[in-house]
């Protein structure tokens, strides 16, 4: 098969034919492209994305059978998630040479069909991308312990131009009310969810033992057994639920940085936008191996959600909380193969 590598010495003679209906560069390389986007962040590893070659264009949708419908009954994280491998999608195609054209799509008769990718003009990769593109089998959502390191310099102040560029807004929380207002909403978020058998129970349908072999979900390399609470960290998802299955060591070393991502609407369109954005910040720490530990819960809860924008002031619609922290293991989960993600 051929590899994107390849496609470099080969991209004059690959120009897709005008007027043929089809891209021969898209239908050589798909499986690639698709397997690079997979590599993206996702609600407990679920992967709800699939994609499609339609003729000069790739889709991305959404698929329903891995939506998390008790804990994301209006398919939010599930689009965000989606978001995440459009941002995988267009940086493999920045490797292939070409600008992408992206075409955002949800609509209520088609809300699986979330966006199409067509090939534009060539133009070599840029020295920032490929570094990005270099960070994505690195980066990973990491629950474990963090260094006693200090963030990078001029790290933190380029996430949030990072998140930008994606039409969302990163909110640093730096100031210490704020900071302990968000961990009283999180662990009365994480109260409330444990008090609740079907979201206990579809939690721990998507986390693995040390035997299994599947390649979703979040195996037990990546949950600790009893998620304690940790000297400024957020109070983690217990995804272990008593079972004795989580190897992850706890810590008691505090996160360098603690953020909010938002966006100006809370529609679809802007849940692609927050995936978009997350991934590209994520890369773009993973480059100078710090990784973040990603927080859902009180933002799975509408009157908790509510209460995150407005008690700590945010400009927009709350999206992902993030902690970040330098660490130097990166702990990879599995991803499905590609050709389990095209559709015919």
């Amino acid at each position: 098969m051929n590899s994107i590598d390849e496609k470099r010495t080969h991209r004059a003679d690959a120009r897709p034919v005008a007027g043929d209906g089809h891209s021969p560069v898209l239908a050589a390389y798909v499986a690639e492209i698709v397997a690079l986007a997979a590599r993206a962040p996702s609600v407990h590893n679920t992967q709800p994305w699939r994609f499609k070659l339609n003729g000069a264009a790739l889709e991305l949708h959404t698929d329903p059978d891995r939506q998390l419908g008790r804990l994301d009954p209006h398919g939010r994280e599930m689009v965000i998630s989606c978001g995440a491998a459009l941002l995988g999608v267009r940086l493999a195609v920045r490797r292939l040479g070409y600008q992408p054209i992206v075409e955002l799509l949800p609509r209520r008769g088609r809300p699986d069909l979330l966006a199409r990718v067509r090939l534009g003009d060539a133009e070599p990769v840029r020295a920032s991308e490929q570094r990005l593109l270099d960070a994505i089998r690195r980066r990973h959502t990491h629950r474990g312990p963090f260094a006693a390191e200090p963030l990078p310099g001029g790290l933190v102040e380029a996430l949030p131009r990072d998140a930008e560029s994606e039409g969302a807004t990163l909110v640093l929380i730096r100031d210490s009310n704020r900071y302990n207002e968000l961990a009283t909403l999180m662990a009365a978020a994480e109260r409330e969810q444990r008090r609740r058998p079907l979201l206990v129970g579809e939690l721990g349908s998507w986390t693995r033992s040390r035997r299994a072999t599947t390649r979703d979900g979040v195996p037990a390399v990546a949950f600790a057994s009893s998620p304690a609470a940790q000297r400024g960290a957020l109070a983690q998802r217990d995804f272990d639920l008593g079972r004795g299955w989580g190897t992850l060591s706890a810590t008691d070393q505090a996160p360098a940085l603690t953020a909010v991502l938002t966006t100006g609407g809370d529609t679809p369109a802007d849940w692609l936008r927050a995936g978009q954005a997350l991934h590209r910040v994520l890369l773009h720490a993973a480059q100078h191996w710090v990784f973040a530990s990603l927080h859902t819960q009180p933002l799975e809860l509408a009157p908790l959600r509510a209460a995150v924008q407005t008690e700590l002031r945010l400009p927009g619609a709350p999206q992902m909380v993030l902690q970040l922290g330098r660490a130097h293991v990166a702990r990879l989960t599995a991803r499905r193969p590609a050709n389990d993600l095209l559709m015919p």
